[in-house]
């Protein structure tokens, strides 16, 4: 390799850094401890009950509203101060496996919303290794279900997904099916659980603990407007849908990125908003029937920057 091409390989890793990586906005890290402090998830407070974070953890994980404002989303609560695991989806398109998918044994050829809204974008479905999509919704033979459209949440919106004290958004790109025995949560695509959890994710090995946060948006307007769904890679995809994923987290916690502490919004009794059960298809803009930064701050990238660097050094003085 010439040192003009390490060069630009190293600036193309930094800028990858800064756009994955970001600091959990104080409001909504505030928002995090509360959720996780609060204990079970009850009564009005939860949608539907009675799901599983892994097969042997027990029904317990919640589809739940609680401190969120009436008919503004929803997030996965477990158990006491557990909130959700991250098993690895690799459905959808196929192509640009790094080789990790390949231990997955239950790999489907397509996603639930990918393969319907996405052919007008040149785009033949979700692909794993690209867009951070988070599986959410239970449908099936076994029971509960649960149908997050009944809840205002629109195929393909924004998720914002908070893990290892780093925020993330991917979009809602899949659903549990009734291919384990028990109805499962807690599940996004290797692409995410990358971004959160490094290269070490594959489709047989995710992260256990039970404390991610994942928050699903309701309304229209979560749908990003001008995702890079044909993206070739996931920081450009990222990149696509951050400005409009910091805007939804500030509107709905605050804009407190800076500040050391906030309050969260006061939750009343949570209800549907009575979202058809139709198919919506994509966003576009302003007016259609789907599908500078603001909220956080970038992560400080200086260790990572440190390594790249010594990285490219050795390769340079290799090379001299």
């Amino acid at each position: 390799m010439r040192h003009g091409s390490v060069l630009v390989a190293i600036a193309a890793a930094i800028f990858a850094s800064e756009v994955t990586a970001k600091n959990v906005p104080s409001a909504l890290k505030a928002f995090y401890n509360k959720a996780r402090s609060g204990g079970d998830c009850t009564g009005a407070d939860a949608l539907q009950t009675g799901f599983y974070n892994t097969e042997w953890s027990g029904g317990h994980a919640t589809y739940c509203t609680k401190y969120l404002p009436t008919g503004k989303g929803f997030y996965l609560k477990g158990p006491g101060s557990d909130l959700a695991n991250m098993d690895i989806d690799c459905d959808g398109e196929q192509s640009g496996d790094d080789g990790r998918c390949k231990s997955s044994t239950d790999t489907q050829g397509q996603t639930r919303w990918g393969l319907k809204h996405l052919e007008k974008h040149g785009v033949r479905d979700l692909n794993a290794n690209i867009h951070p999509y988070v599986v959410l919704g239970n449908e099936g033979s076994y029971s509960p279900t649960f149908d997050p459209r009944t809840a205002g949440v629109e195929p393909l919106s924004i998720v914002a997904v908070v893990c290892g004290d780093e925020l993330v958004y991917g979009v809602w790109g899949d659903t549990n099916g009734d291919d384990n025995e028990h109805p499962m949560v807690g599940e996004a695509s290797l692409a995410l659980a990358t971004a959160c959890y490094g290269s070490s994710i594959s489709g047989n090995s995710g992260h256990d603990e039970a404390d991610v946060l994942y928050i699903a948006f309701a309304g229209k307007e979560t749908v990003p407007a001008r995702a890079k769904w044909d993206a070739d890679s996931y920081e450009a995809f990222e990149e696509s849908i951050t400005a409009q994923g910091d805007k939804l987290v500030a509107q709905l916690f605050g804009d407190k990125s800076t500040a050391t502490g906030g309050s969260d919004p006061q939750h009343t009794a949570s209800s549907g908003n009575g979202n058809s059960d139709s198919d919506n298809g994509d966003n576009n803009d302003d007016n259609s029937k789907h599908n500078p930064k603001s909220g956080g701050a970038l992560r400080s990238t200086i260790p990572r920057v440190c390594h790249i660097i010594l990285v490219a050094s050795v390769a340079l003085f290799g090379l001299a």
